[in-house]
This record gives structure tokens, sequence and C-alpha cells, in this order.
């Protein structure tokens, strides 16, 4: 028999799924298709002995697939109705090692086991991916690897290229710290009520350390956001409160291109100099 939700049990009128309505202040959204279900369950690939934890969980669509295939899965949950659902959940509730807390608060650390890195998979609320996935960049020494629903848009932004419009601030943080893997799209009509944008699902694998350490993601952001904040002007123009001209010239970087038009190597590059020339009080 099948364990896990179907769409014979929502009232799509009243954005009610299995008897619990969908609050809009929590960003909620229920996935319902099963082949997309197990399309994101074989990417994650979870298996006996994992560290795994999940974003919430909303009311099990993924988590119950998941806890079937392995030992034990911590999950974070901001809504206590759907904590104490699930911590009664008559097949898989002793499984799970439940949060009932603010994933943009919460320490991952505390789920770290030394012999196992962690696991993360989740369907992030639109609201809050973009604070969640940057909260979640400072634990990457304890993740193997993570698998997001995200809003196609974001996930389109975090994989692109330079020279597309897509390419911002986003793509250039999102891979310093990670190899980015787009896994599979999500209609909206996959959800319980169904979300206004398109939807995809993305595999994050947290590069070497020393590839993420090689300048302060604080001063990687700064000139992220002072290179983007107006994306029409050239670099001359919309860097020169942190770097000049015939500093960029220097670094081998011509002054006259855009933002959009740098590699993630570049941006590292002027990051690296400012950093440098701050410490020497130039």
């Amino acid at each position: 028999m099948n364990k896990r939700t179907s769409k014979k049990h929502f009232d799509p009128a009243k954005g009610i799924h299995q008897g619990h309505k969908a609050r809009k202040r929590f960003g909620q959204n229920f996935l319902t298709d099963e082949d997309i279900i197990e399309r994101i369950v074989r990417a994650i690939a979870p298996k006996e002995g994992d560290n795994i934890l999940e974003i919430g969980p909303g009311l099990g669509a993924i988590t119950e697939p998941v806890a079937e295939r392995t030992d034990k899965l911590n999950v974070v949950e901001l809504d206590k109705d759907l904590a104490e659902r699930l911590q009664t959940h008559p097949f898989i509730g002793k499984k799970l090692n439940i949060y009932q807390a603010d994933a943009l608060q919460f320490d991952f650390s505390q789920v770290v086991r030394d012999d196992k890195p962690l696991k993360v998979f989740g369907n992030l609320p639109y609201n809050i991916s973009t604070p969640l996935l940057f909260h979640l960049y400072e634990f990457l020494d304890h993740i193997e690897n993570m698998h997001f629903m995200l809003q196609k848009e974001v996930v389109n932004r975090m994989c692109a290229v330079p020279n597309t419009k897509a390419f911002g601030r986003l793509s250039v943080m999102t891979q310093y710290y990670c190899r980015t893997v787009p896994v599979t799209d999500v209609p909206p009509s996959s959800f319980v009520p169904p979300p206004k944008v398109d939807s995809a699902v993305i595999r994050l694998i947290p590069k070497a350390r020393e590839e993420r350490t090689q300048v302060s993601p604080k001063v990687l952001n700064q000139v992220c956001l002072e290179a983007f904040n107006q994306r029409r002007k050239t670099l001359r123009n919309s860097l020169q409160n942190v770097i000049s001209s015939e500093q960029l010239e220097a670094l081998g970087i011509d002054s006259g291109k855009r933002a959009e038009n740098l590699t993630l190597a570049q941006f590292i590059a002027i990051a690296k100099w400012l950093e440098q020339n701050k410490q020497s009080g130039n």
C-alpha cells in the first residue's frame, strides 16, 4: 500500500491538504506529484546510516520515502502543527528527530556527526530561499551535498554563466561555495495549492575548503553588491567606490565591461585585492 500523500486528500478551493490549510506566511505549497517525488528521492539517494536533514518537511511527501530508505532522519519544521503531525506519524514517526524551529536561525552544526557529513534537502519557501541558502553556506564544512526545490528563476540564477542576463550576485556567491547541478523542473500543477511560479530542483555539492576560503565571503559579497547594483553600468562606474579603473586593468580586467561579463575567478581577484588593501590601510 502506498503510504504517501495523494491528491484525493485535498480541497483545492480552500487550499486544504490532508486536513491542513496551507499557511501563506510560511510559504506553504505541498508537493503531491508522485513522479516528481520519486525523481527527487532518487537524486538524494538516501541509504541506511546516512546523516540526513530535511528543511520544511510539511506533510511529509518527500519525508516519507526518504525515511523508508534510511534508519534516522532529522527534520527542521517551523509550523508547530506540522511538527506535531510528523511526531505522531504512524509509519515513520519513530525514525524522525524533529526540530520545531526556524531554519533561518537554526544551528545546523548540532546535527553533525563526526563519522558522517550531512546531507540536506528540502522544498524551500520562495520568500526565504536566498537568505536561507546564505545561512547554509556557513556550515559547508559539515555538508556532503544539498538538494533543494526552489523557484525555477532562482535555480536558473544559481546555475547561470557569465555573459547571460541571469548571471548575478547569487550566481557568483553560490558558485564560489558549490558546484551546481540542475536535477528536474517542477510545474505548479505538482503542488497544492499550485504556486504562481515554476519550480526546479538543484543539487549543490560543496567545493573543497581551500576553494571556498580564498577570500572573505563578506568582501566578495560587497563586490557583487556594488557590481550588480546597476547592471547596465560599466565596471569603472559600478565599482568606483571600491576599486579604480587603473587597478582593475592592473588585475587584467577590462573596466569597460559590465558585471555580468566577469568570471567567478575575476570577482575573486577583485575581492582579494580589496581585502589586501583594506588590511594594509591603503
